[in-house]
């Protein structure tokens, strides 16, 4: 009824990581979400979960969950087509204390439930929201479904934690911040495509809590690729091909921005050294990363709704690609070794006076 976790969570939770690092196959992050539920949920008795009617698409329930109904005990709720009772209830479960509640729909559906998300910021109550189908990727279903501005939107409620991770091990170490945080709400955004798994050392979980931490890096980096979510393999792949022409970058992983910032001053300049041309890749609405890459970097991202096609026709045709993401670098790389090599244009070269 405080909200303290058992020793048990602790004591298991290590294994339960490393049990997710063991399975290397490419899955959606959704799938992922489900996976680490099923290591997390015999650690965590006060777990109740549901869905508004997308269960089987949210993957919230897991291994030995029980349904709940009107008059039967369960830890897992059919809420219906309701987005903002679900989460109006959800509020109400953790202002009441004993479990610790958590709900699923698609992202862009979030809209719906987007007042009981802000009522949870604001009375700092520990609610998961698990949103899955969180970009273009989910292909067919067409524009009204494909998430483009609600990434961004949530990121700016104040107090909120959105999580958009990349692989397996990222999942599973979102699931466990959201768990242990105590002072607020947080947003898991989910894909429904596969992923690559990209994180193969259960020790990288300590880098995940961070929020942002360094991918992968090569020596003399010229620039830095800073990516969340699906497009982090892709930021990978263009490393991969930048490098056989000869120039070095580094890879960022941003799953969470929120908890990135709230690191020390010194520790986000050793990930984003502010001298290092910076280009951010989300399929999502590019201004939020303008805060990352400044005025002289470059945001590839989606400013338009989408359409319905296949996850890769979409990324192809809105330009959210490995050859753009490499065009981008190497042409801010030769804008900033042009700079450098000449600061002063001839029109405002200083006076000697």
């Amino acid at each position: 009824m405080q909200g303290e976790l058992s020793a048990a969570y602790t004591q298991g939770l290590p294994k339960a990581l490393a049990a997710i690092v063991a399975k290397p196959e490419a899955v959606a992050t959704r799938k992922a979400s489900q996976n680490a539920l099923d290591v997390l949920a015999p650690l965590l008795p006060e777990f109740f979960g549901g869905s508004a009617d997308l269960t089987s698409s949210n993957l919230t329930h897991f291994k030995n969950s029980v349904k709940a109904g009107r008059d039967q005990w369960g830890n897992h709720l059919s809420y219906g087509v309701r987005e903002f009772g679900m989460a109006a209830i959800m509020n109400g479960i953790a202002l009441h204390g004993g479990y610790l509640p958590y709900g699923g729909t698609f992202l862009t559906f979030s809209d719906y439930s987007r007042n009981a998300i802000r009522m949870a910021a604001l009375m700092k109550k520990r609610v998961i929201h698990v949103f899955t189908h969180d970009s273009i990727g989910l292909g067919e279903d067409g524009p009204t479904h494909q998430s483009v501005e609600h990434v961004p939107s949530l990121r700016i409620i104040p107090g909120l934690d959105v999580w958009r991770p990349a692989d397996g091990l990222e999942t599973a170490v979102a699931w466990a911040c959201a768990v242990e945080r105590r002072d607020g709400p947080s947003v898991l955004a989910l894909s429904r495509q596969n992923l690559p798994q990209l994180l193969t050392d259960v020790a990288d979980a300590s880098k995940v809590r961070q929020g942002g931490y360094i991918l992968s890096d090569m020596p003399a980096a010229q620039a830095i690729i800073l990516a969340t979510g699906s497009e982090t393999s892709l930021a990978m792949k263009a490393q991969a091909h930048l490098a056989s022409q000869g120039m070095a970058t580094r890879v960022v992983s941003m799953p969470c921005t929120h908890v990135f910032d709230r690191q020390p001053e010194a520790y986000q300049n050793m990930v984003l050294p502010l001298g290092l041309p910076t280009v951010a890749v989300e399929a999502a609405h590019p201004d939020f990363w303008r805060k990352y890459v400044g005025r002289t970097g470059m945001v590839i991202g989606m400013a338009s709704f989408g359409e319905s096609a296949p996850a890769s026709a979409l990324y192809a045709h809105f330009g959210i690609t490995t050859e753009r993401v490499c065009e981008a670098v190497t042409t801010l790389v030769h804008r900033h070794t042009h700079r450098h090599e000449n600061p002063w244009p001839a029109h405002t070269v200083p006076s000697s006076n």
